[in-house]
């Protein structure tokens, strides 16, 4: 019960990234779920990552709720603990981090930082990259 609940709060941005999927895959992109995670590579919405958004210029993959975009299948899997980190902060805060997110970057910045490279979202993925010291 409780994971269904989960992803019904991350369920508004989940449809964003579902039509981008299916746009995704009316382009040529491939499709595939991994861990309860669907993922999509190439196609149209590849085109746009390379091409980059404010702040963080272009990038590998994003994550919009359960749904993770990537330029490649090769950008998935070389991101997908960094990726994961953003579908759990999807659970955590649902629709939110819709606004969360850019009210970070603005904060990183306010204080010196990047808004990317300093938002606190991106610095948690970040660490859930590198796996703990023994």
């Amino acid at each position: 019960m409780l994971r269904v609940a989960i992803y019904l709060w991350a369920l508004p941005v989940t449809l964003v990234g579902l039509l981008v999927a299916l746009i995704a895959r009316s382009s040529g992109g491939r499709l595939q779920r991994v861990d309860g995670v669907l993922e999509t590579s190439g196609g149209w919405p590849a085109r746009v990552l390379r091409h980059g958004f404010p702040f963080s210029g272009s990038v590998a993959a994003i994550t919009l709720g359960h749904v993770v975009v990537a330029v490649s299948q090769a950008a998935l899997d070389a991101t997908r603990a960094h990726e994961r980190a953003h579908v759990r902060q999807f659970e955590r805060w649902g629709v939110l981090m819709v606004v969360l997110y850019p009210v970070a970057g603005v904060l990183a910045a306010l204080r010196g930082g990047h808004p990317y490279i300093d938002n606190v979202f991106e610095r948690e993925a970040r660490a859930a990259e590198t796996p703990p010291r023994q």
